[in-house]
């Protein structure tokens, strides 16, 4: 049951949803523009009885990811793509590890230090395996602040039914736009179950539990690599979502996440009242990513081409052509450094026949 709306900033809604979601473990560092995280969760974490420690670094925080989820706790540590980039080493050793947990990048203009406006230049980060190893995230790219509260909220059920590590990749513009949302009931931890790989302290038998990402021997770390893989096989057979806006008749189709999916599907009613058939394909799921959606509609004939608007210089797009397999032209049109493209510029980007 959710109660009724409350105007608030995306940052800070996501924190409330973990929260709510039995989150109790926040270990994270400052950094724009996601440090309304931390700063949410520096205040609430001791009236819900959990825990909120600013770590000395990203590296550290990360570890510290990875010791408390590894002993059952439902552990959550958010930044901005830099800092991302320095928890990398920690998040593969979770993902082997299989622990499940929640990560929040809000992604900001890049590379470098880059700027700290939105971005969505870390896809390729988030969806090919940040770190070193073969491995994946369950990643998430909501577009709005309540469709990021619903996902923070179930998050760690996901984290826990498949053992993985859950990313929600967004941007500077919904972490720091306000928005009103319906907020889900309180979780209660006391409810949870006793999880049985857990390091808690319990024993199986006679052995002690034991959670590792170390494997010196071929054999076994080749087993760890095919049973990673079959989950992440479930998961695109479980959890892919997508949506479809105005598709079914549409010749060109817009593709964006996000934020942008917003500007986008503006962009559609616009480019419609000219008489323009455009649609739109918004993936939620990043990764999986909802390629049977693109392929499925490549193989209709009206359709002439497809087009991937991003923040970015391109990533993204490389999916969706990878998806649509050479049956259809996949167009870009992106902004970067910062810079946030309009519905009109997407409008005449279109009319123009400006995208290649």
């Amino acid at each position: 049951m959710k109660e009724n709306k409350k105007l608030m900033k995306g940052n800070e809604a996501i924190a409330e949803a973990a929260i709510r979601g039995g989150c109790r473990c926040y270990f994270g560092y400052p950094i724009t523009p996601q440090s309304e995280i931390p700063e949410y969760m520096s205040a609430r974490m001791p009236e819900v009885g959990g825990t909120f420690l600013q770590a000395e670094s990203e590296i550290a925080a990360i570890n510290m990811v990875y010791g408390a989820g590894g002993a059952g706790a439902r552990a959550m540590t958010s930044s901005s793509s830099p800092g991302i980039s320095l928890k990398q080493e920690g998040i593969s050793y979770i993902a082997c590890a299989e622990i499940p947990c929640l990560i929040v990048n809000m992604v900001r203009s890049g590379p470098g230090l880059g700027g700290i406006q939105p971005s969505q230049c870390d896809y390729f980060q988030a969806c090919k395996g940040g770190g070193h190893g073969d491995y994946k995230l369950l990643v998430y790219g909501p577009s709005s602040v309540q469709e990021a509260v619903d996902i923070a909220y179930e998050a760690f059920e996901k984290a826990i039914e498949y053992r993985t590590p859950v990313m929600i990749l967004g941007d500077g513009m919904l972490g720091q736009i306000m928005e009103p949302v319906a907020l889900p009931e309180m979780k209660d931890p006391a409810t949870f179950a006793r999880l049985p790989w857990a390091t808690d302290g319990t024993k199986t038998g006679k052995e002690r539990r034991i959670i590792n990402s170390l494997y010196i021997t071929p054999d076994p770390l080749e087993a760890i690599n095919h049973k990673l893989f079959k989950k992440y096989e479930l998961m695109a057979e479980r959890e892919t979502r997508c949506e479809e806006y105005r598709c079914d008749d549409a010749e060109i189709l817009l593709t964006a996440y996000g934020t942008v999916a917003r500007i986008a599907k503006s962009a559609v009613d616009m480019l419609r009242e000219k008489g323009v058939k455009v649609g739109l394909i918004r993936p939620i799921t990043l990764f999986p990513f909802p390629s049977k959606v693109y392929e499925k509609h490549a193989e209709r004939n009206e359709v002439k081409k497809f087009i991937s608007v991003e923040l970015s210089m391109g990533q993204m797009v490389e999916d969706v052509r990878l998806s649509v397999n050479g049956k259809k032209p996949v167009g870009f049109y992106g902004r970067c450094g910062g810079n946030v493209m309009t519905s009109e510029d997407i409008v005449e980007a279109v009319l123009q026949g400006e995208v290649k």
